[in-house]
């Protein structure tokens, strides 16, 4: 449910052993520093939302002791993902003369500036119309000739001076700290800070009395110290020492072999070398460079950054050197169990009050950034994804509530399971196993401890061995005569383009796993060609080619009614069209009452009273023109009669938790963004409910679907409702605790998919024999790394009718 992109670091290999010892190595320059000409500043966050400034600049410097004619010179600017020698995307013309010590500003597009806020520059000495972006780019100054005379590349730029600089947002600017002076490396120039444009006319500098900025000699624990920033940030650091305890083709771990007193401080960190540099583990090095803090994703994600040191010079002091024992979790230290972060600190970057890796898990981790670290008997919480990736827990100390196979259960908001890990391989050479949950990696998992993805990772150069615990997919029970099965089941992403393997193995988990319910409730159905973006809609071939695959396992000849979405209005993949479909089983006298079908923008209505109550369209939509509904999928409801009985079922798919903060992210405590639309989706759909049982109090209706939210949540409680006489009973919350997820994230099981139902489905009919329901999660998805979806299915078995029969 993260959409961060890919980074840098995804794909690792052996790098050969140095047999010599004093050896210094370094990154070569990108290019000469400049002496004349330099950028001092750059801001693309001109007219943004919460921006100072009306308009993006470019401010140039001119560090030399002789004016420069800048007749023919120009600003060129690149964005952050063009590489090395692609023309600039936009350039502005340069004129005048810029004075010894005198700045140079040159200003850019303005944006909208809703809040109305930002203030006009001061008088530019250039314009031009170049949008830039505010949070990463590169900007270069060319002579008259098209030479490159300074460049400045940020927020992960493609290409730079030596490494780039920090990223920036609408309220920061990349900044050169010390102007007088250009070391040829834009990581150690500049700085993210508050954006200070100055033209021609700001007071000169006189260079020749600035002294330049020294080196610093530091540990690695004084470069991380005990804040989720370095202090250090920008600064050159020399005299770093420490071992190698991993390599990757981007850079290295190292560790030092003198460690503090303090646990707040970690003893790792990652060198950055643009894999310029040959090391090899256990190598003991002195490392020269510059400290920086990087954010995968950029600066506008919600990741914590990492402590990096780049544009390394590195001696290589000895090798063959033994490694730092790793830190065991779970046994050395143990994470704070159920405490992300203590308090409402806002950005734990800046404004967290403390650093206590004794009560906050994300501190916790924090403190053992770069260092080696170990699982012992890791217990698999999630099965492995298809990137590799495995979440643990510890086989020590965990104190969470356990799934019924082991796994960790998100019980609330204040129950996070924070001693989880997300374990990947380091060496290519090393393979992650597929594990399912509850397996064991019994022994040692060693590796360096890193994070991304919004997630601490466990960066494995050795893993311990796959025990697998035999988990099987679970088997429901077949409805009786008089039982009515109502089933719901994300397939998720369904389309004819899929392999047929994936409609068999569906069809087998209906047939076989859910015993062929009466009446199923199907999310993520595709149109006809999938996510192919082309206006086609009808979903006829995914629906029939799934059909066909049922009754060819064994299962019976299903029926099916939906409601073709509009074009691209209903979220999903692009082009998809997602919508929730019907089927229902006429052999077990289950028949859909087919009422004036509605259509994607007319909403179904409610008429007559008591057992005459009956939808107006069916199969219709709830109120699809609502603002509730924008980008999402639109209720589904139909009218079904068993055996007499008229039954309601309302079929959801709820908008996703895309946009919400990560438990392990910056901002703390996490808000959950997303939860305002589900919210007011649920009062659609419960204020629909109101009015169909205020003509029936007894209607007999099933709410069922993904939910994309939790039992305990807001969305779950709006539907359930506050009146006695209508609440709805949430199956899922009957449950045993160890029982209630239908879904895996990140290691958490959780509950996404309902069943709920009304009160007159809670009382069992005069002479049933069965309970009035009997309603299970059949896991069969969720916990497997061989998923056919990523959700479990659900079922419940209504009493209808009298009798056992």
């Amino acid at each position: 449910m993260s959409t961060t992109p890919l980074l840098r670091r995804l794909a690792f290999a052996a790098t050969p052993l140095l047999a010599v010892t004093g050896l210094a190595i370094s990154a070569a320059p990108a290019q000469a520093a400049s002496t004349s000409m330099v950028i001092s500043e750059a801001f693309g966050g001109g007219g943004n939302s919460g921006a100072k400034w009306l308009n993006d600049y470019v401010e140039l410097f001119n560090a030399s002791q002789q004016p420069v004619d800048l007749s023919g010179w120009k600003v060129a600017y690149w964005s952050k993902g063009q590489e090395k020698g692609t023309a600039p995307s936009s350039t502005t013309a340069l004129s005048g003369t810029v004075q010894p010590g005198t700045h140079y500003l040159v200003q850019e597009d303005a944006g909208a500036n809703n809040a109305g806020t930002a203030v006009t520059l001061p008088t530019p000495d250039a314009t031009g119309t170049i949008a830039m972006s505010s949070s990463g780019a590169r900007v270069a100054v060319l002579d008259d000739a098209g030479n490159t005379v300074d460049l400045l590349g940020w927020g992960g730029a493609a290409y730079s001076e030596s490494a780039p600089a920090p990223g920036t947002d609408n309220t920061t600017s990349s900044t050169r700290t010390a102007v007088c002076f250009d070391s040829d490396n834009n990581a150690a120039d500049f700085a993210s800070v508050d954006p200070t444009p100055r033209n021609s006319s700001a007071a000169a500098i006189d260079c020749t009395t600035q002294t330049p900025p020294t080196l610093t000699t530091a540990t690695i624990a004084e470069i991380q110290g005990t804040s989720h920033l370095s202090t250090l940030t920008g600064k050159a650091v020399e005299g770093v020492n420490g071992v190698v305890t991993a390599v990757g083709p981007d850079g290295f771990w190292m560790q030092s072999t003198t460690p503090d007193d303090d646990p707040a401080t970690s003893e790792g960190i990652y060198v950055f070398t643009h894999g310029d540099i040959d090391v090899a583990t256990g190598d003991a090095l002195t490392v020269k460079a510059t400290v920086q803090e990087y954010r995968p994703g950029g600066s506008r994600t919600d990741n914590l950054t990492t402590t990096e040191l780049v544009d390394p010079d590195v001696t290589v002091d000895s090798t063959r050197n033994p490694l730092p024992a790793p830190v065991r979790l779970g046994i050395d230290r143990v994470a704070p169990q159920q405490t992300i972060e203590q308090g409402d600190p806002s950005n734990v970057e800046y404004d967290s009050a403390t650093f206590d890796p004794s009560s906050s898990a994300i501190d916790f981790y924090e403190s053992m950034e770069g260092m080696r670290v170990a699982v012992e008997d890791a217990e698999a919480v999630g099965p492995t994804n298809s990137y590799g990736e495995l979440p643990v827990v510890p086989g020590q100390n965990v104190d969470a509530v356990r799934s019924i196979h082991g796994g960790v259960v998100y019980s609330g908001y204040d129950h996070p399971n924070a001693m989880r890990v997300i374990v990947t391989t380091l060496d290519s050479d090393v393979r992650m196993p597929r594990a399912d949950v509850g397996d064991v990696l019994g022994g040692s998992t060693v590796g360096v401890l890193d994070y991304n993805f919004s997630n601490f990772m466990l960066e494995a150069t050795s893993l311990g061995t796959l025990e697998p615990a035999g988990l099987q997919r679970e088997v429901t029970t077949a409805q009786t005569n008089n039982q009515l099965a109502v089933a719901t089941f994300n397939v998720e992403n369904l389309a004819p383009s899929n392999p047929q393997s994936k409609f068999v193995r569906l069809a087998a988990q209906v047939v076989h796993n859910l015993k062929s319910p009466d009446i199923l409730a199907l999310e993520e159905i595709q149109d006809n060609n999938g996510a192919q973006d082309d206006g086609v809609v009808d979903s006829t071939t995914t629906v029939d080619k799934l059909v066909a695959a049922i009754k060819a396992a064994g299962g019976p000849a299903y029926e099916a009614r939906w409601v073709n979405p509009e074009n691209d209005q209903d979220g999903g993949q692009p082009g998809g069209n997602i919508r929730s479909v019907f089927l229902f089983n006429p052999a077990r006298d289950v028949a859909f009452v087919d009422r004036a079908p509605g259509d994607a923008t007319t909403s179904t209505g409610v008429e007559g009273s008591g057992d005459e109550t009956h939808l107006t369209h069916s199969p219709g939509r709830i109120d699809p023109t609502s603002s509730v509904w924008e980008d999402s999928r639109k209720p589904l409801v139909g009218e079904f009669t068993f055996r007499g009985r008229t039954v309601f079922a309302i079929a959801n798919h709820f908008n996703s938790k895309g946009g919400d903060d990560p438990l392990f992210g910056r901002w703390q405590q996490p808000e959950r963004f997303s939860e305002t639309q589900r919210n007011g989706q649920a009062h659609e759909v419960r204020a629909f409910l109101d009015q169909l049982m205020t003509h029936d109090p007894n209607a007999r209706v099933v709410v069922l679907g993904d939910l994309n939210d939790f039992e305990f949540s807001d969305t779950a409680d709006i539907l359930v409702g506050t009146d006695p006489a209508t609440e709805l009973l949430d199956l899922p919350r009957t449950l045993p605790a160890a029982e209630r997820y239908t879904y895996v994230y990140e290691g958490n099981s959780q509950v996404l998919d309902h069943i709920m139902i009304s009160p007159a489905l809670t009382v069992a009919p005069p002479g049933a024999l069965h309970p009035a329901y009997d309603y299970d999660v059949v896991h069969t998805n969720a916990e497997f790394h061989d998923q056919d979806s990523d959700h479990d299915p659900q079922i419940v078995r209504l009493a209808i009718r009298g009798g056992l029969g």
